[in-house]
């Protein structure tokens, strides 16, 4: 897991957007929603991406709808996003990229 126990700017978080097609800020968390191709499919994303999110020890707000997976990240006690937020994310991102079909 990322050591760094901050919250980011404002500026950091744009920055660090950039190379996360999808994600944004909703509510000061890091939010992205992926359809897959059905509800296995989703589910299995879910199960491959609780390996990484268990490895990192940083936790999501997540949820499940058939073919869709919501995904907030925010370090509850820093009261805001955090270099571990961002970490998570561009793992998430790169696991979803090789399972997905479409997104939104």
């Amino acid at each position: 897991m990322v050591d760094e126990r901050r919250a980011l700017t404002e500026a950091e978080i744009r920055a660090a957007l950039k190379p996360l097609e999808g994600w944004q800020v909703v509510d000061g968390k890091l939010h992205r929603v992926y359809r897959f191709k059905d509800f296995v499919e989703a589910m299995g994303y879910m199960v491959s991406a609780a390996m990484v999110v268990q490895q990192l020890d940083h936790h999501p707000e997540w949820s499940n709808v058939y073919n869709t997976v919501t995904i907030d990240l925010v370090t509850h006690d820093l009261g805001g996003i955090s270099p571990a937020d961002v970490d998570l994310a561009c793992r998430l991102h790169e696991l979803a990229a090789r399972r997905m079909t479409s997104a939104v």
